[in-house]
């Protein structure tokens, strides 16, 4: 007998253990190479190892509900029949390279983990024999799509919702289900999308009184804000300092600019990168505003990393995080932002890309918010927030005298810590984002 230990693959950089969560198998039950073994959760992300090899689960080191440090063997596969049975499914036309790959993880309900996902290559042909495009499918799709004579061509028009958009068991499912149904791919791949949004399971009703409140449980991730935000609270003496900002410069460049950069980027062309270049601006002419507090210690990080508020279609709350922020050009955090704010939409963020954060913006403006408080992520001292642009009667000040005009204005806060961030610093740095914005040279293009 042939055993091959499955491990917790690697779940991110700061992440050292993973909580079992649900076993998808149970001892003695086979397991095809690239189905889901079990669900587990970090304080990131909630996520699935899939099993790298074909065989039996005999043996499950670990109990749901445990926790497993990274890189810890959780169960132990008989793979003593995998060979035969790859060999008994190896088509004529598909040409195989081997792959000793980890275990890796696949999130189809929360950000991906950064692994490469072991499967075999496929070369497809078109009916004439001539080689069309490359593209990889595991064996267990291969295995699927000969007994439900799915052709290439076919396969090559599933929109995959796996790592690097490869086709999982369930886009072949679903495909099967919808054909029957006469839902063309086009449609198929508006639906997969669509399924993919959600970073959480829908809320479980634990109790309902008929004609009276309504009692449901916080799904695992609405805890998890919830106890972040509880210890940030009591960790952390929030203060907060409002400032005006005229956009007038900003809004007039924008106006000038997004519909070209539309044309030629296939992009929207936001405000929000704008403020996150101001933010790191700022940072670098305050440094002792990115910090965080160890103790007695206070650590002053060199990089610039600008944490990101997105919220998602189940009112839940994600930060990817734009890094080196004061090194990237204005372009170059346009594209950070859109490529995260989508990922992040569509549950395709990996854990690095949500943590490591410096400091934080969220944009309270784009909910119709005028100002707000919003609590530190921590371990950071500092979080950024914008309201809504809207237009006012303000005072203009010249030379010649004063005058009265409309102009697009915003309302701008810091919320800080108060044990290593003072009034004076955090009121200095706040008045240095507002001069960036109010002096941003709506000249250049983009």
């Amino acid at each position: 007998m042939a055993n091959y230990e499955v491990v917790v693959p690697k779940l991110g950089e700061s992440v050292i253990e993973a909580t079992i969560m649900k076993w998808l198998k149970s001892e003695g039950e086979m397991i095809r190479e690239d189905e889901t073994l079990v669900e587990i959760a970090t304080d990131k992300v909630d996520s699935e190892i899939v099993s790298p090899v074909s065989g039996k689960l005999i043996k499950k080191l670990f109990n749901e509900g445990d926790p497993v440090p990274v890189g810890t063997v959780f169960a132990i596969l008989d793979i003593s029949g995998e060979k035969a049975e790859k060999q008994a499914e190896k088509p004529e036309n598909i040409e195989l390279k081997p792959d000793a790959s980890p275990a890796v993880l696949t999130v189809p309900a929360m950000p991906h983990a950064p692994e490469s996902v072991p499967q075999q290559a496929i070369h497809t042909h078109d009916e004439s024999g001539a080689a069309g495009n490359t593209r990889f499918y595991s064996p267990l799709v291969r295995s699927i799509a000969l007994q439900e004579n799915i052709s290439f061509a076919e396969l090559d028009e599933i929109p995959g919702t796996g790592k690097d958009d490869r086709i999982t068991k369930q886009d072949v499912l679903n495909y099967l289900k919808d054909r029957r149904q006469g839902i063309k791919p086009v449609e198929h791949q508006a639906i997969a999308i669509a399924a993919a949004a959600p970073v959480v399971a829908p809320q479980t009703i634990q109790q309902i009184i008929p004609g009276s409140d309504r009692i449901v449980e916080m799904d695992r991730i609405r805890q998890l804000i919830a106890s972040h935000m509880v210890k940030s609270v009591q960790t952390s003496p929030h203060v907060t300092s409002f400032q005006e900002v005229d956009m007038t410069r900003i809004v007039q460049w924008r106006e000038k600019n997004k519909d070209a950069f539309q044309k030629r980027e296939n992009e929207k062309l936001t405000f929000t990168p704008v403020f996150i270049e101001a933010i790191a601006k700022a940072v670098r002419d305050f440094p002792l505003i990115n910090v965080s507090v160890d103790g007695t210690k206070v650590i002053i990080h060199k990089n610039v990393n600008i944490g990101m508020a997105v919220s998602l279609p189940n009112f839940n709350l994600i930060v990817p995080v734009i890094r080196n922020a004061s090194e990237k050009s204005l372009l170059g955090i346009v594209k950070s932002v859109n490529d995260l704010a989508q990922r992040a939409r569509i549950s395709k963020l990996v854990p690095d890309e949500i943590s490591g954060g410096t400091i934080s913006l969220t944009n309270l403006g784009s909910f119709g918010t005028l100002m707000g408080t919003p609590i530190i992520n921590q371990p950071q001292t500092a979080i950024v927030a914008v309201g809504a642009i809207k237009k006012r009667a303000v005072v203009i000040e010249t030379p010649d005298g004063d005058t009265i005009a409309i102009r697009p204005v915003m309302m701008l806060s810091v919320t800080y810590d108060h044990r290593v961030i003072d009034g004076s610093l955090g009121g200095q740095f706040l008045n240095c984002i507002v001069q960036h914005l109010e002096t941003f040279d709506n000249t250049q293009t983009i």
